[in-house]
């Protein structure tokens, strides 16, 4: 994981948050890229140059080809270590009672994620 958006007070859905901290343009910019669950089809329509991957949908009347089926499975594998960092955030309750400011837990949260990321590196 290298990137946390800015919490937001209330209730606030991760798509609403991305397009609020300009997430497209300054990953773009840096040449990086996302994987997505389906939850953010739509957020980035740029057919050409995608900086959101996300999976296949299937439908009753549209069924996935096995070549999106496969491309489905490549994206689970590229997620699955980032829904286990979350999964061990909510196991430790590290965010369960934190009581200040969004501002506060933003800086906390990209503090965790720099001392993820130089653990994992060690």
């Amino acid at each position: 994981m290298i990137w946390i958006s800015s919490a937001r007070p209330g209730r606030t859905h991760d798509i609403t948050a991305a397009r609020y901290d300009h997430v497209l343009a300054h990953l773009r910019a840096a040449g990086l890229g996302a994987l997505a669950d389906l939850g953010f089809r739509g957020l980035d329509n740029d057919v050409c140059d995608p900086v959101v991957v996300t999976g296949f949908h299937a439908s009753r009347t549209h069924k996935l080809t096995p070549g999106e089926k496969t491309a489905n499975r490549v994206l689970a594998v590229g997620r699955a270590p980032v829904e286990h960092g979350f999964a061990h955030l909510k196991n430790w309750r590290v965010l369960a009672k934190l009581r200040t400011d969004p501002a506060r837990a933003t800086h906390l949260l990209r503090a965790l994620l720099v001392l993820t990321n130089l653990e994992i590196s060690r």
